[in-house]
């Protein structure tokens, strides 16, 4: 009798061993397969403006083909590209500054994969985009999480973040506006947590404001508000939110030479550069006209005015106003106490889904437990139809 081989079983690599999808993309994906199977779902769990790329970029991306820009291009981004994201990039820059990543998620993960070492600790405010956590951890690090609830408008305080500072502690992380709260730092408030910084000159500051153009109130940026930390701090932004640029895949870091080098190094050996011609396209975004981003961001603002009118009459929900991004973060938590049937914020969603075909992100995916988010990056009709569905799912729970 011929002995069978044994087929090895898989695993994963340990540093992966508690990770999986996010859960905002777990239940877009599931929210597809109940529409695909035929059920009516509406979904206001992604991040992605429902308005398309504007015609005069995608004109330069074709342009850029027909040209035959479709080569590799330098690990850091094409000369044009870096030159206008340090021209257009808040405080005194050089293309020296400049890395062009495949959107802003993975200038993140070279930034971390660059520079921190097992047990390196990065403070997080709560609520997060849940990525951030993830991708501290695939890289060894320590997330610290600093919760920072309604009551102090979701924001960390000098306070809170002096006592989170240890001799591990390498990176701070900010986003304003926020993800998922839309929470805005004011150029005060991070002259204060500067204050703080610079007691400790061992730690750097990320700062993530890829939502800086859908901004409702005075945007500050980390790079003038801050500038005694010009040389220990990485700016995160790209096109993917205010030019409607998604799936084009670019964003940017801006940072100091000597930590762009680094990623770049990363970059060089995970992607090299990114699409040449999303770079041209990326290039139309920033040199081109750009009227369509005012007019994008009074539209939002319309949309968000609607969505907390209508969220704030429900009976056990209470939702503050965000001062940019498009997203909502009210609290469920009374709702959840005053049912029996809920237990907590996941349960809320999975009883939208199930009862009303209603997609919603439980705030626990967040950090932030006894909330939930939901983007108002959809049209007026689809918000007005979910809330009557929140309305009614929230009846339902009675």
């Amino acid at each position: 009798m011929t002995e069978q081989m044994s087929v090895p079983k898989f695993t994963k690599a340990d540093r992966i061993s508690g990770m999986a999808l996010s859960q905002i993309v777990q239940l877009s994906e599931a929210a597809n397969r109940r529409r695909a199977a035929g059920h009516d779902v509406l979904s206001f769990a992604t991040g992605e403006p429902d308005f398309p790329t504007p015609p005069h970029i995608c004109e330069a991306a074709i342009i850029a083909m027909k040209k035959g820009d479709t080569r590799y291009t330098p690990t850091a981004g094409t000369p044009a590209l870096r030159d206008a994201i340090a021209r257009h990039a808040h405080g005194d820059h050089g293309p020296e500054n400049v890395i062009v990543s495949t959107g802003a998620k993975q200038v993140i993960a070279n930034a971390f994969a660059a520079t921190l070492n097992p047990g390196d600790e990065v403070i997080i405010p709560a609520p997060y985009w849940s990525t951030y956590v993830d991708t501290v951890q695939l890289f060894e690090g320590a997330p610290v999480i600093v919760n920072c609830d309604a009551s102090q408008g979701f924001k960390i305080s000098p306070a809170q973040l002096e006592n989170a500072i240890t001799p591990r502690t390498r990176w701070v992380m900010l986003n304003s506006p926020s993800n998922p709260t839309g929470a805005v730092y004011s150029s005060d408030e991070l002259a204060a947590l500067e204050t703080v910084l610079l007691r400790h000159p061992h730690v750097w500051l990320l700062s993530d404001e890829i939502y800086e153009h859908i901004c409702y109130v005075p945007f500050a940026s980390c790079a003038t508000a801050m500038l005694g930390l010009s040389d220990r701090l990485l700016v995160v932004n790209g096109v993917s939110k205010a030019h409607s640029m998604t799936g084009w895949r670019i964003g940017w870091g801006v940072g100091s030479p000597a930590l762009i080098e680094a990623m770049t190094t990363v970059q060089g050996q995970i992607t090299s550069g990114a699409s040449s011609i999303s770079q041209a396209a990326a290039l139309a975004a920033l040199e081109m006209a750009s009227d369509h981003v005012d007019t994008r961001r009074a539209t939002f603002r319309a949309r968000r005015d609607i969505v907390i009118d209508r969220l704030n009459a429900v009976d056990g929900i209470t939702c503050p106003e965000p001062d940019g991004a498009f997203y909502v973060f009210p609290s469920c938590a009374a709702l959840i106490s005053a049912n029996t049937s809920l237990s907590d914020d996941a349960d809320f969603c999975r009883h939208a889904l199930e009862t009303e075909g209603l997609v919603l992100v439980p705030g626990r995916a967040f950090g932030m437990p006894g909330h939930f988010r939901m983007s108002f990056a959809y049209g007026e009709t689809d918000l007005l139809n979910g809330l009557d569905r929140l309305n009614d799912a929230a009846l339902a729970a009675k």
